[in-house]
């Protein structure tokens, strides 16, 4: 049975075996001022029959995107997927291995891991990749608890570029670990962080500073001259980068970063409402493996000289004692990685340096195209990639809303981030020229 109910006696069964009378004194250690003292507000218990019968009309009200021409991005990017990434992913040596305790007998996900940490390290420009992190915000969070660590430091510095939800998951890790935090502004003309506001900083406590590349506009920031001005001061530099504009752009290793972060979702992984996706984490040099979280797959020979592959660092609490775990993070996204390691395979180096080509030049197209529109302007000049923000007086949640009826899924509204009036769009190589022109047309009518 698929729906299992728990009877009296069995519940009854369960207490004797424990010696207690009733639940509640499974929880008798918990103090009462923090007790709800009062039920739930839910509704009473369903059938087997009724409970399938209304998940599915709540399915029903879910909207079918799948054919929906979207502008918007954000962090989760409408990409062109290689259809033979879901045939290999569907086999069952890896959809449904789990991530392997007793690894050395599962040679096949190790090799699988090791060759994604590869691509990592590649594509980063880094010396070492771990096995994947849960996705980009955690990841991020947990480079700046590990700068803190090797730096004996306490003071993060983030950029006002970086993407909301990204702050709002440092800032949870970092405030139940007395970390503080400082925030560089950006300059309201380019977009970017602005170069006058470093020297409000005591660079001396710093432990790390972070740069979003290209950052939350979509715009492509200094990177290197703040890498250089920590470093002169003894802490660590961190990027956070969209893995399709590496493709292009210099990497983070020859801009100096010692840490390197992002999200992988755009590596041939579906937006899927939101998730899964992974997070990408690679470091400089041997002073940083021993505190990076999570796992590190190596490579080795057995005692025959044969290839072989183990698990060579595992520097979380279940592995090691507690106090001597550089983190708590206790699982990798291992199916997520090997997507995003067939993708970057598929594709090649030509084929990788050519999505990054499309989505900078279909960009640039649509941006051009928007600006000939009476009212909307373009509010910073830096130069972007694969997003860029758009000004104009208007209701964009309403014209998102029509829009959306027409089939076409508009840019991000960024009142949200006291930009009143802005929308951030995105182009990926999945839009056509006819969808980006039709898109035009109608916004052109209702604006």
């Amino acid at each position: 049975m698929r729906y299992i109910p728990l009877t009296q006696d069995e519940k009854q069964e369960m207490l004797d075996v424990l010696g207690i009378a009733s639940v509640q004194e499974l929880f008798d250690d918990i103090p009462e001022h923090i007790l709800l003292d009062q039920d739930l507000e839910l509704p009473e218990a369903l059938s087997e029959a009724e409970l399938v019968k209304h998940f599915r009309e709540l399915a029903k009200k879910n909207s079918d995107l799948s054919s929906v021409v979207s502008f918007m991005g954000a962090g989760a990017y409408d990409h062109l997927t290689p259809s033979v990434i879901k045939h290999i992913i569907g086999r069952g040596e890896f959809l449904t291995a789990y991530t392997p305790y007793q690894a050395e007998i599962s040679q096949g996900v190790l090799q699988s891991t090791f060759e994604y940490q590869s691509l990592i390290a590649e594509i980063t420009g880094m010396e070492v990749a771990n096995a994947s992190m849960y996705d980009g915000a955690t990841a991020l969070a947990e480079a700046c608890l590990m700068s803190c660590a090797a730096t004996r430091r306490e003071l993060v510095v983030l950029p006002s570029t970086l993407h909301p939800e990204w702050q709002e998951v440092v800032k949870l890790y970092l405030e139940n670990q007395d970390v503080q935090i400082a925030y560089l502004p950006y300059d309201r003309q380019t977009g970017i962080i602005d170069p006058n506001a470093v020297g409000g900083i005591n660079w001396s406590d710093v432990a790390c500073v972070v740069v979003q590349q290209p950052n939350f506009f979509g715009l492509l920031e200094n990177a290197a001259a703040l890498g250089e001005l920590i470093h002169e001061h003894g802490g660590l530099f961190i990027m956070a980068v969209d893995p399709i504009s590496l493709s292009l752009l210099k990497s983070p290793g020859e801009l100096g970063a010692d840490i390197v972060v992002g999200d992988g979702q755009s590596l041939g992984n579906a937006m899927g409402f939101g998730g899964p996706s992974l997070g990408f984490f690679a470091a400089s040099g041997s002073k940083l493996i021993r505190r990076m979280p999570g796992r590190v797959v190596g490579e080795t020979v057995d005692t025959e000289g044969k290839r072989g592959f183990v698990l060579t660092l595992q520097t979380r609490e279940q592995h090691i004692r507690r106090e001597k775990a550089t983190s708590n993070i206790c699982s990798n996204q291992a199916l997520n990685a090997l997507i995003a390691a067939i993708y970057l395979n598929v594709l090649g180096k030509v084929g990788y340096q050519e999505v990054g080509m499309q989505c900078l030049q279909k960009a640039n197209y649509f941006k051009q195209r928007l600006l000939e529109i009476e009212g909307l302007s373009a509010p910073f000049s830096a130069p972007s990639f694969r997003e860029f923000v758009i000004q104009g007086d208007v209701d964009w949640a309403e014209i998102n809303q029509r829009l959306l009826e027409q089939g076409f899924l508009g840019g991000l509204p960024l009142d949200g981030c006291g930009l009143a009036g802005h929308v951030l769009f995105s182009v990926t190589e999945a839009r056509t020229k006819e969808e980006m022109d039709t898109f035009i047309t109608l916004l052109r009518g209702l604006i």
